[in-house]
């Protein structure tokens, strides 16, 4: 069995434990428990100066290699090209790209640091796994330094049409290194699909059978493989959190409401204006939901250096507080918004406790948080999930309350409907999304694609 070398921006910690690590660091780690192998990625440090040699720690057949990055090219490679031109791209957010020539050469540059440090660690038979948007560019660095081995790529991300990727200067090369890959997968099949539609269209490949796309003297796969979770391991956790003291101190602090439930990082892809606006409209709508339920939104600020995300959470405050303001009374405050991370096994227990879970991402890759609530559901009274049809989740969830994000009424329709579902209904519609997390785990996701790069080498 080839040895694996995982590849991702930060890396899986060697202290993490499985309770608190999440579904996709526990499943990638397995896989370099039974290969064996090298998890490499950025260190979390930013020195002034040049970097230090790659740090490296041993447990097992596990190994984790860390590198520092300079000031200047961690803001061109991250705060710059990858999260103020990529990830807008990416989520269709055009008029919030910020592009400057200089950060691009930096994001290539910090693709080749990265690529020197792994080719000195590479094994011919090795596998060679990347992660994300952050390393479109790390396969060409690598083949430039000589390596044959096999690369794959994940994008955890949505990948844009042809029409919003051509915005991107210098698109047509940023494919032609992605085309470097052996394998390049993707949450959902359309947006495999947009990818061998660009590389047809912008860069000029040709289809070559079979989901590979040929490319000047490269071919390269491209194929879906939506990530699951730990399904039964996130059902036990949110079991055991259920009594736990945060658990029980929240339920307490309800006096009896029911419980509306969002978390997602702060960010503009996940729909959280639209999703105030939403229960506000509920609140509007149904009078007698008022002083009934409690929506609570967890939404731990990330990139809180970069412009968009600091006036995205002052809209946030100001829109909380209007809806405060305009609904709450003496005992009871409709929104609730919190700003800080919540620990793994608190939030099975919250996720569990909510009565709906509220998910209405704009555009999301895939969406985790939506599985995780079906998973910590109680199968004798679920709650019932809302969730966007722009999440690649809504593939798979397709016994949710899907509806349109940019539809606040339709939002707060489904809300009402979630609130009012029978109870047959919604053990009905968990049972059958259950059934799909149980199918497509976390494992089974990691499984999928390790055999599809290793039979890139057929």
């Amino acid at each position: 069995m080839a040895r694996l070398v995982i590849v991702s921006n930060r890396v899986g910690s060697p202290g993490r434990e499985a309770r608190t690590a999440g579904g996709l660091v526990v499943a990638l780690q397995d896989a370099l428990r039974r290969r064996g192998g090298i998890w490499v990625g950025w260190s979390g440090d930013v020195v002034d100066g040049e970097p230090g040699p790659p740090r490296s720690v041993r447990r097992g057949r596990i190994g984790w290699v860390t590198l520092d990055l300079e000031r200047e090219a961690y803001r061109a490679f991250y705060e710059g090209f990858a999260n103020g031109t990529l990830w807008p791209l990416c989520h269709y957010r055009l008029g919030l790209i910020g592009f400057r020539r200089a950060e691009l050469e930096g994001y290539r540059a910090v693709n080749e640091t990265f690529a020197r440090a792994i080719a000195e660690l590479l094994r011919p038979d090795d596998l060679v796994w990347v992660h994300d948007y952050h390393f479109l560019s790390l396969a060409a660095a690598l083949r430039r330094l000589g390596a044959a081995n096999r690369i794959g790529l994940f994008l955890h991300v949505p990948f844009p049409a042809p029409e919003v990727l051509r915005a991107l200067p210098d698109h047509q090369r940023l494919l032609r290194e992605t085309a470097a890959y052996d394998l390049v997968g993707f949450q959902t099949r359309g947006d495999s699909r947009a990818f061998a539609e660009g590389l047809e269209r912008l860069a000029g490949a040709e289809p070559a059978g079979r989901g590979r796309l040929r490319l000047g003297e490269r071919t390269v796969a491209a194929d879906a493989f939506p990530v699951g979770i730990d399904t039964e391991g996130f059902a036990r956790l949110a079991v055991a959190a259920a009594t736990a003291p945060e658990t029980v101190r929240l339920a307490e602090s309800l006096a009896g409401r029911t419980l509306i439930l969002g978390v997602d990082r702060l960010d503009y892809s996940k729909g959280l204006p639209g999703r105030f606006a939403a229960v506000a409209e509920l609140l509007e709508r149904q009078p007698q939901r008022r002083r009934t339920v409690t929506f609570l939104q967890i939404a731990p600020i990330s990139r809180g250096e970069l412009r968009q995300y600091r006036a995205l959470r002052g809209e946030l405050d100001q829109l909380a507080g209007r809806i405060n303001a305009r609904f709450a009374e003496v005992d009871w405050t409709p929104i609730r918004w919190v700003n800080r991370t919540v620990p793994r096994p608190v939030l099975a227990g919250y996720l569990r406790l909510a009565r709906v879970g509220l998910v209405t991402p704009l555009r999301d890759g895939m969406n985790l948080v939506a599985k995780e609530y079906v998973a910590a559901q109680d199968p004798e009274r679920p709650g019932v999930l809302v969730l966007s049809r722009l999440a690649g989740a809504a593939d798979e969830l397709e016994s949710a309350l899907l509806v349109d994000p940019l539809d606040t009424e339709g939002v707060a329709e489904a809300l009402e409907r979630a609130l009012a579902m029978p109870l047959a209904e919604r053990r009905e519609r968990w049972a059958a999304a259950m059934a799909v997390l149980r199918e497509n785990t976390a494992a089974r996701w990691r499984e999928r694609f390790l055999e599809a790069l290793e039979a890139t080498g057929s």
